[in-house]
Formats: structure tokens, C-alpha cells, sequence
């Protein structure tokens, strides 16, 4: 009995080969960039320098209608919307900033490959001989593009960062990293862009006419969200009809301990107010769901003195066994006076 066939991923000490069908096989060396390699990276980075990304976002805002949507092919244009659905406060931007990044590369060099994020001169470091450093056109152009024009909310390092994207692999179907949100979805746009069957410039377009179409939403829902706010005010509701409204609303999410250190950090913006903590600050919420050593942070809420930590809180939420927790807390609290 003749067995299908698998794509599969052969590793070698100094190259790996994508095998993609039985006829068609990707070999990736390992090593310096090469001279080709070299004078596409050199383009695309004069073209980002020259605010490429920037030029095409006020295009796309000024007019949505330049976007020839009849020129993506329908497979890429599903997995483009269904990208932009997957987007929430937690899930999904790294993704769709990497996206954009490949199809703006695409888009000045074709002959770019898109699967390669690492690639560089240093011999101390891990480089693909086709590849582009990636995590450089992210920090210095994507990620700043992005975040002037709100298109997504990054932290300012930029999405390469994650490391689950940094894995030294080519971006394929084989991929194994744990990536949350439209995964197979950003997969499929890879090979279309790969395969030459996706139109990058119109693709590039259409993503973010979604972004905008997407954040006008939000500013849509969030003028309506005040506005039942102000009317529930207004009705001078008592503590605890408040308290069971926002308890209901942790209880009923897909995110239930983030909204209860929105909860918190808001009750202590309330105190603070009053005078209640006296000279006290608070530190701002942090963009990531716990507190992180990288940032500094002890617990998602912290009270200041002189730039020193002198109360902090951590929120959990459905956790039975917190002995871990408290562990990394302690870890996290040696690190402060």
C-alpha cells in the first residue's frame, strides 16, 4: 500500500529542506548573507527608511476605494479578514504585524524569501544565507508605522520580540512554535506570497483598510459604551448592583483576569483621587497580562514613592494553587528595596 506523502522538514547541521510536495523542495543554508541577499536587504531597507509602510497607510486612509480588491485572490483575502477578526486586546497583533511587515518586503523585493526573519554578518549569531533580519525592519519601521497611526496596539520593542517567533526554523506549515491567533490563517498567506499566487501590494492595502475599519469600530462601540455608562450612572445605581455588574462581567469573559486588573487599577485610579494614598502614584497598567521581570514589575498594580514600589497587587483569577505564584513574586520582589 503506497503511503501519502507528508510534507516534512529535514534538518541538517548547516541547511534544512522545506519538502513541501514531491516535487518541490526549499533548501535553506545556513551561514552569512549573500551577496544577492545582501543588495535585496539593502533596497528594502532605503525603502522603509523612506517611509514606504507610512506612505501606503495614509494612502489607504485617504482613500480606501485605491484598494483593488478584485486583484487578491480569494483564499488570501479570507485569510486576511479572518486575521483581523482573530485581533484582540491579547491575541493576534504579533501576527498581524508580522503579516504586514512580509507583504511590504514582498512588495519592494519579490525575490525576497519571506520564511527566512534571520539574517546578518556576525558569525556569533544564528543567519540564514537567504534571510533578512527581520526583528531590525520591525523595530526601526513596522512597529513605529504602526503605532502612529493606531493601527495596532504594540509594545514599542516591536512584535519580533515575541520569542515564540524567533525560533531558528523557517516560517512554514511545520512551524512549531506556540503562536495565539489566526495561525493557520497567516500560514496560508506565507505560502500564497511564497508560491507568487498572492498579490502583496493590494493584499499589503486591504489589510490595513481592515485595521482602519476595525479601530473606527472600536471608536464606534466605545462612544456607545459611555454613553450606557452615563445613562447606568444617572439611575444612581448602590454599591452593590456595581459591584455585581462588574463581578458578572469578569465572570462572563474569555478574559477574566485581565478584566479584573482593569477592575482594580481602575478602583485604585478612583482612590487615588480622593487624596486616599496621599503622595502616592500609580504605575500604569501594563500592556501584558502579568507582571514581568523585564518591566520591573512586582504585581499588575503598584502604588509609588520616588520611583520606588511601596504596595502591590496581583490579580488572579480561577487559580486554586498559587504556591508557584507566590514563589515568582518573591523571586520578582528581591529585586526592590
Amino acid at each position: 500500500m503506497k503511503k501519502d506523502f507528508e510534507k516534512h522538514l529535514v534538518v541538517y547541521k548547516n541547511r534544512s529542506e522545506y519538502v513541501s510536495s514531491p516535487e518541490v523542495r526549499e533548501i535553506f543554508e545556513e551561514g552569512a548573507i549573500s551577496v544577492e541577499t545582501k543588495a535585496r536587504s539593502k533596497l528594502i531597507k532605503e525603502k522603509f527608511a523612506e517611509n514606504f509602510l507610512e506612505k501606503i497607510i495614509l494612502s489607504v486612509q485617504d482613500d480606501k476605494s485605491n484598494v483593488q480588491i478584485e486583484l487578491i485572490d480569494e483564499k488570501t483575502k479570507v485569510c486576511l479578514e479572518k486575521l483581523v477578526d482573530s485581533l484582540t486586546s491579547e491575541v493576534g497583533r504579533a501576527l498581524i504585524g508580522l503579516t504586514i511587515m512580509q507583504l511590504c518586503i514582498k512588495t519592494i523585493d519579490p525575490a525576497q524569501n519571506i520564511r527566512l526573519h534571520k539574517g546578518g554578518n556576525n558569525k556569533s549569531s544564528f543567519s540564514w544565507r537567504e534571510g533578512i533580519s527581520m526583528r531590525v525592519l520591525d523595530k526601526c519601521y513596522v512597529t513605529p508605522a504602526l503605532r502612529k497611526y493606531d493601527l495596532l496596539k504594540l509594545n514599542a520593542d516591536g512584535f519580533m520580540m515575541t520569542r515564540s517567533l524567533a525560533e531558528n526554523y523557517p516560517y512554514s506549515p511545520l512551524y512549531k512554535a506556540q503562536l495565539r491567533g489566526a495561525r493557520n490563517e497567516w500560514l496560508i498567506i506565507v505560502e500564497s506570497l511564497q508560491s507568487g499566487t498572492a498579490n502583496p501590494l493590494n493584499s499589503l492595502k486591504y489589510l490595513i483598510s481592515l485595521l482602519f475599519n476595525k479601530a473606527e469600530h472600536f471608536q464606534k462601540v466605545s462612544k456607545e459604551l459611555l454613553v450606557s455608562c452615563k445613562r447606568f450612572l444617572d439611575e444612581n445605581p448602590n454599591k452593590s448592583t456595581i459591584t455585581e455588574l462588574i463581578k458578572s462581567h469578569i465572570k462572563d469573559s474569555d478574559y477574566a483576569a485581565r478584566l479584573m486588573e482593569i477592575s482594580m487599577h481602575a478602583l485604585m485610579q478612583a482612590a487615588l483621587d480622593t487624596g486616599a494614598f496621599g503622595l502616592s502614584t500609580l504605575k500604569p497598567l501594563s500592556q501584558m497580562r502579568s507582571a514581568n521581570k523585564k518591566h520591573g514589575n512586582i504585581g499588575d498594580v503598584e502604588l509609588l514613592e520616588d520611583d520606588e514600589i511601596i504596595e502591590s497587587w496581583d490579580a488572579k483569577y480561577g487559580k486554586a494553587y498559587l504556591r508557584d505564584e507566590l514563589d515568582e513574586v518573591m523571586e520578582k520582589a528581591n529585586n526592590h528595596n
